[in-house]
């Protein structure tokens, strides 16, 4: 119903809920004293519902339609449950990787995934011009920079394997050779309460017990260092001075290497002759057979006695983990001032240590005194640096010449008459005593690392070096090619560590033949493809290639290093050749008629090494007048020369860093 004209103030509209209040309402005058309300205008019609009105009745259920399920969300809580279990799983094997594997799991995972990082990035921007990056040595130092913060962080064995490929690294790129000349730096050290339980896992003794020693400074006791003098990535050196006076260098095996070795090894997934080198370098029983062994050897050999030590194995106090030998007072073979500053410590008299000079024994009290005020942090040894005068400026005044002289000496007996050779020789693992003759006496420690050639091998490579200096190219192609080497010229320079000049050069002259022009980018593609191909060229058949030359080949360059460090004092191709030559004729596994034949050419061979000595003291002369450098770096610039014509990049020298 529709009702005009009507004025209605808001409030009587408000109560107006049903139709007999609203006709009251409408028979009436607005009554409201409120003028307030705003007013409907008349000229408005209104609209009523005029039907009857039925209050809400909420329907019956039957009427309803039937209910729907109930929503479970079976799938979302089956992946809840799932991911909780994962990451509950995944929790618990990391605290126990932690806790029990020493984070053998956790590296090795490491190490897959960067694997597979790197191997990616490769695959992509390994072109010309690569996609991700402004050059292709963008991407190798990228790569680099991955691979070394892997094995800084991995540490352990990885460290290890990162000096090997360290050492090797001249066919890697540029920015690889730079980041990895870095991996020598010393690793941390562990603290004494683990190395205390290595002691106490592989004795059942405490240090105390073990060697007599006491860190409170008892009486009628011997004394030892609770922290390390030095440490490496496999082991850490304590000293020690024992009950009897004699003192001891007591290399413990860091105590989570044993549970990482297998890990790491299966990680890396190395060739297995490298793996069963390293593995044996991580037991110091096969460490202290190899130095009594190289003992017997020196002691045996006229050339090389007095001249060369081994220290002294204590069998008693090792174990696979633990080995003890004598204490060496000497001078590091880096140190060139030190070698060859004026003796001041007195006539016929050798330096601390060296065929019987006595050794300084510690002052108790100082003793007492250190382990009370710094427990943790002593060093308990005295210097024992007399020797150096009242200036400390002194040093042991022996020859260059005659320390690089016995070291080449050594290491040529060791791969030419012996065939047991020491493949870790870097000057860290060499010092030098002064005799009271005042000779130098060089001390070998650190002998983990060995490689044993059989003889039918050592002949080989006695003969090929032999060939190497009388250009006797057809013996250098026969041996090569028996090795599964395809190009003898570039095997014999990276041999002799400078360009062998008796060859065809055929790899080297077919790689310069496909040398395109191009731009630098380009070009350093289209080398590092080169590279590939030539290495592919040199090594025709990888399995008849001597495992051995790995680790002779290291020796050699490492030896090369120590030589160009000092100035090139010695001829070291020279002796090296003579001492290959002369094993020929010495060697006991060669019949007796074989052995005077190579006497003969032996001694033709002597007249043939006078040319060589021609070139040496040519390149001396010119180094004194300043018109070059010493005869190792003129050979090592050669040699950067012609790797460049190969595709390789020679940009450090082996100990930088």
């Amino acid at each position: 119903m529709a009702f005009a004209g009507i004025g209605l103030c808001a409030r009587c509209l408000a109560r107006s809920f049903n139709p007999k209040t609203l006709q009251a309402v409408l028979r009436k005058p607005c009554t409201a004293r409120s003028l307030e309300w705003p007013l409907v205008p008349r000229t408005v019609k209104r609209h009523i519902q005029s039907q009857e009105f039925k209050p809400f009745v909420p329907p019956s259920p039957s009427s309803l339609p039937k209910a729907a399920p109930p929503k479970h969300y079976r799938r979302t809580r089956r992946w809840s449950r799932r991911l909780l279990y994962l990451a509950l799983g995944l929790g618990a094997t990391y605290e126990f990787d932690q806790h029990f594997w020493y984070a053998s799991l956790t590296r090795s995972a490491r190490t897959f995934w960067l694997s597979l990082v790197v191997a990616t990035d490769y695959k992509i921007n390994f072109r010309a011009q690569p996609w991700l990056y402004d050059s292709i040595q963008d991407l190798h130092l990228r790569n680099a920079e991955r691979l070394f913060h892997l094995l800084r962080t991995n540490g352990g064995l990885y460290l290890k394997i990162g000096q090997a490929i360290a050492m090797q690294s001249a066919i890697l790129p540029p920015e690889f050779q730079q980041m990895f000349s870095k991996m020598f730096d010393d690793a941390p050290q562990n603290d004494w309460k683990d190395a205390e339980k290595v002691i106490l896992e592989d004795f059942g003794k405490t240090p105390e017990e073990l060697f007599g020693v006491s860190f409170s400074g008892e009486p009628g006791k011997g004394v030892m260092e609770r922290t390390a003098r030095a440490s490496a990535s496999v082991a850490q050196v304590h000293w020690a001075r024992l009950a009897n006076g004699d003192e001891v260098a007591i290399k413990i095996q860091k105590r989570e290497i044993a549970q990482q070795v297998g890990w790491d090894l299966w990680a890396f997934n190395l060739v297995p002759y490298i793996s069963e080198r390293l593995l044996l370098e991580t037991d110091f029983v096969n460490e202290a057979n190899n130095a009594e062994r190289m003992g017997q050897l020196v002691a045996g050999e006229s050339r090389l006695r007095g001249r060369v030590y081994i220290p002294k194995v204590y069998r008693e106090l090792s174990s696979h983990r633990v080995m003890t030998a004598e204490w060496i007072e000497g001078v590091r073979l880096w140190d060139k001032e030190t070698l060859t500053r004026p003796w001041h410590g007195g006539w016929r008299q050798g330096s601390p240590g060296c065929r019987g000079t006595p050794l300084d024994p510690p002052n108790r009290q100082k003793i007492a005194e250190i382990i009370r005020e710094q427990p943790l942090k002593e060093h308990l040894k005295p210097k024992r640096d007399s020797w150096k005068g009242s200036n400390g400026k002194g040093g042991l005044g022996v020859s260059l010449k005659d320390c690089m002289q016995t070291m080449v000496d050594l290491f040529s007996a060791q791969m030419f008459l012996w065939g047991l050779c020491h493949c870790d020789p870097h000057p860290g693992n060499i010092f030098i005593r002064r005799l009271p003759s005042g000779k130098p006496e060089l001390v070998l420690i650190d002998h983990g690392l060995y490689v044993h050639m059989q003889p039918e091998f050592r002949h080989q490579y006695s003969l090929f070096w032999k060939s190497l200096m009388t250009f006797d190219n057809k013996t250098i192609g026969e041996i090569v090619r028996s090795w599964g080497i395809n190009n003898p010229d570039v095997f014999a320079s990276a041999t002799l560590m400078r360009p062998y000049t008796g060859g065809d050069n055929s790899t080297s002259a077919g790689m310069k033949r496909t040398m395109s022009k191009k731009e630098q980018r380009e070009r350093s593609y289209e080398m590092q493809q080169q590279m590939r191909k030539g290495i592919r060229e040199v090594l025709a058949d990888e399995k008849k290639w001597p495992r051995e030359l790995i680790f002779i080949g290291r020796n050699m360059r490492i030896v090369q290093g120590n030589n160009q460090y000092l100035g090139a004092p010695v001829n070291r191709i020279k002796i090296m050749g003579g001492w290959a030559s002369r094993s020929l004729v010495d060697s006991p596994d060669l019949s007796y008629r074989e052995r005077l034949v190579n006497f003969g050419r032996h001694v033709l061979f002597k007249f043939v090494l006078f040319g060589s000595d021609v070139v040496f003291y040519g390149s001396k002369v010119a180094q004194f007048f300043g018109r070059t450098q010493n005869l190792e770096d003129d050979m090592e610039a050669s040699m950067k020369k012609a790797a460049v014509d190969m595709g390789f990049e020679l940009n450090h020298s082996v100990f930088e860093g």
